[in-house]
């Protein structure tokens, strides 16, 4: 079923919005990790670790503008399952 706010959006786009917010979170999640890497007891960079906490959060919020976005237009939001190596 089509929402009815969608006004010429194609589904296309819609797709390729939902890969954007995934990206966007995936590599929030990289820097996070870095974050946490740097700040461990035995690297203490305590610096790099607040830069990668910043740019995690920073990507973060471009998801979550994306979200909003793809709401907005009456779009579908679909996240896609973040690999665990």
């Amino acid at each position: 079923m089509e929402s009815q706010v969608r006004q010429n959006f194609h589904p296309d786009s819609e797709t390729a919005i939902n890969k954007l917010i995934s990206l966007e979170y995936y590599t929030s999640y990289v820097y996070l990790a870095m974050s946490f890497y740097f700040e461990r007891d035995d690297v203490a960079l305590e610096n790099f670790a607040k830069f990668f906490y910043k740019l995690s959060e920073v990507e973060r919020k471009h998801a979550e503008e994306l979200i909003h976005y793809q709401k907005d237009r009456g779009g579908r939001v679909q996240l896609e399952s973040i690999e665990v190596s």
